[in-house]
C-alpha cells in the first residue's frame, strides 16, 4: 500500500498545479525510489561544526543547538524520505526562494571584488551585532572585530558580542568546517551543482548526482552552506554566488517575506524548514536577509540563548558585515 500511496501523491504533484521546480521534482523523485527500495537505517555521518566563529552574531546559539568546538557524532537515526515543504504553495514557494537566491548569486557576482591575499596575510572583517532581549525588549549594539590568518599558520583575533580571544592555529592533519584558510576555500567549486557534490562527499564518496541524497545528506549540505555563507565573509572569486545558488537547491529552503535587517531596513528572508526534524522544532541557519527588488545581502536573523532554566534569556539578533580588508598584521586596520 505505500508504494501505491507515494505512486499516487507522485501523480498528483502535477494535477492541476504549477509546474514544478527541479528541487521539488527531485524530491519526488528520492520519495519513489525510496518506497521501491523499501525503508532503510543509515548512519548520519559526522555532524560539521565550528572549531573558530569569526562572529558572536553569526556563531550565535539556535534553538536547535550550540556550535561548539569540537566535532560531534550523534549516533545513528532512521532515515525517512523526503517530503515537500508544509506550506499553503509548496511549489510557489519554494520556486520563491530559489528565485531570491539566484537573484543574490547574480549581485554577489556583478559587484564581488577579487582577492588574492598572500599567505601571511590576515583577512580582517568588521561586523555589527544588535541584540534585543525578547523578554525586556532592550537592544544592544556591540562591534566585533576579527583578523583571520590567510593560510591559517598563525593565531588569529576572533570576537564574539564584543568579546575577544585568540584562537591558535590548527594542528597538524586538523580539519575544520566551514575551512578558514585560503588554499582550502579556493579548492572548493564555484559551480553550484558540484559545490553540493563535493559538500555530500566529505561524508561519503558514494554520490555521484543529486538524485542520490537523502532527506539526512541534504540536512548536511544545508548546514555546510550555511556555516560556509555566515563565517567566512570574504571567498575567492566565485564561491560566494556558487553557494547562493546551491542553497536554493536544498529542499526546504524557504521565503519568509517583509523581515527587518539591522539598519531596520524590510527585506525578503530565506530559512530552512528541516524535513528531518519532529513537526514544531527549530532547525538550524536563521534567516539570510536580502533586498526585494537588487536581491543585495542586507545581513543575518538569529537566535541566541543565555543561562539555563528559569535563568535563560533569548536573544534576537541582527548582524551585518560592515567593511573587510586584507591587512599585513593582526590588530591592523585598513
Amino acid at each position: 500500500m505505500r508504494d501505491i500511496d507515494e505512486l499516487r501523491e507522485l501523480r498528483d504533484f502535477d494535477t492541476g498545479a504549477p509546474p514544478l521546480d527541479d528541487g521539488t521534482r527531485r524530491r519526488a523523485r528520492a520519495r519513489l525510489l525510496t518506497a521501491v527500495n523499501g525503508p532503510a537505517v543509515r548512519v548520519r555521518p559526522q555532524r560539521p561544526v565550528l572549531r573558530i566563529a569569526l562572529s558572536g552574531a553569526l556563531a550565535a546559539a539556535v534553538a536547535a543547538g550550540v556550535l561548539v568546538a569540537v566535532r560531534d557524532d550523534d549516533g545513528t537515526r532512521t532515515h525517512r524520505t523526503a517530503s515537500p515543504p508544509a506550506t499553503s504553495a509548496p511549489a510557489m514557494r519554494n520556486m520563491s526562494a530559489q528565485m531570491v537566491l539566484k537573484g543574490a548569486a547574480a549581485y554577489a557576482r556583478e559587484h564581488e571584488r577579487a582577492v588574492s591575499p598572500r599567505d601571511d596575510q590576515f583577512i580582517y572583517t568588521k561586523e555589527i551585532i544588535k541584540e534585543t532581549d525578547q523578554k525586556t525588549g532592550v537592544t544592544k549594539s556591540y562591534v566585533d572585530e576579527n583578523w583571520r590568518s590567510v593560510d591559517g599558520s598563525k593565531r588569529s583575533w576572533t570576537m564574539e558580542i564584543g568579546h575577544g580571544w585568540w584562537s591558535p592555529p590548527l594542528k597538524a592533519n586538523e580539519t575544520v568546517w566551514p575551512p578558514q584558510d585560503w588554499s582550502t576555500l579556493r579548492k572548493l567549486p564555484t559551480d553550484p551543482e558540484k559545490l553540493i557534490l563535493a559538500l555530500a562527499n566529505e561524508h561519503s564518496s558514494r554520490t555521484k548526482s543529486l538524485d542520490d541524497l537523502t532527506d539526512e545528506d541534504w540536512w548536511s549540505i544545508h548546514f555546510s552552506l550555511v556555516g560556509l555563507l555566515k563565517l567566512v565573509p570574504v571567498m575567492p572569486e566565485g564561491l560566494r554566488p556558487a553557494a547562493y545558488e546551491a542553497l536554493g537547491m536544498v529542499p526546504g529552503v524557504k521565503l519568509v517575506p517583509n523581515q527587518k535587517d539591522a539598519k531596520g531596513r524590510t527585506g525578503v528572508a530565506i530559512t530552512y524548514a528541516d524535513p528531518t526534524l519532529p513537526k514544531g522544532s527549530v532547525g538550524f541557519g536563521g534567516y539570510f536577509i536580502f533586498g526585494p527588488v537588487t536581491y543585495e545581502f542586507l545581513g543575518f536573523r538569529d537566535i541566541r540563548t543565555s543561562g539555563d532554566g528559569a535563568a535563560m534569556k533569548t536573544y534576537t539578533q541582527l548582524s551585518y558585515l560592515d567593511s573587510w580588508a586584507i591587512v599585513d598584521r593582526v590588530k591592523e586596520r585598513p
